[in-house]
């Protein structure tokens, strides 16, 4: 009887709790929070020199992604990255693609790690390519593949850096020097050393 009754209570306050409030199923949560739109981050996707020889070594890309409210979030999937020169009067300014494409994966936790920017919320690639010019402009496009089905598609013109480095086989100087100091020497005659007894 004592076995019947503590059953029944504990059957009744089950029942009781789960009428209380309804969770939703994990698939709708998940999808309140997936990426609806990516892009190419424009400021800080730029030719760079990440090994310190002051040559560019080829281009740090960085996507970013963006639920449906507009925040910052992460994906899973695969981009495709491809680099053409770019035609300035052209409508479409893509002119011919000047390198093999690279492939990025963002389909694994351990490529999750390597490429989240917890501080930019972004995902980071290096770029590598050996001919990269300092002084040209250059068409970069980026497709991802979602693993769930789907594509994003973005693009970003790569303007020339402003000095920030020498073109490969010229001499790199040891300083440089953006700017004249913003003040000149003094205009105040310089005292002569005088002799005290």
């Amino acid at each position: 009887m004592r076995r019947l009754l503590i059953l029944s209570s504990l059957m009744f306050i089950l029942a009781s709790c789960s009428s209380f409030h309804l969770t939703p199923q994990a698939n709708e949560q998940s999808a309140q929070f997936a990426p609806v739109a990516m892009r190419i981050h424009p400021i800080f996707t730029r030719v760079t020199d990440w090994t310190g020889d002051n040559y560019p070594d080829g281009i740090e890309a960085l996507l970013e992604f963006q639920d449906q409210l507009g925040d910052s979030c992460k994906a899973s999937g695969r981009v495709i990255f491809e680099l053409y020169s770019f035609q300035r009067f052209d409508a479409d300014r893509k002119g011919p693609r000047i390198c093999n494409p690279w492939v990025g994966t963002l389909e694994t936790v351990d490529d999750q790690r390597l490429r989240w920017n917890r501080t930019s919320r972004t995902y980071g690639f290096q770029l590598a390519w050996s001919a990269i010019s300092a002084s040209e402009t250059y068409l970069l496009t980026a497709e991802f593949q979602q693993t769930n089905g789907g594509r994003f598609y973005d693009q970003i013109v790569l303007e020339p850096p402003q000095g920030a480095y020498a073109a490969k086989g010229t001499t790199v100087p040891t300083t440089f020097t953006t700017e004249e100091p913003s003040t000149g020497p003094s205009s105040a005659p310089t005292p002569s050393p005088t002799s005290q007894p």
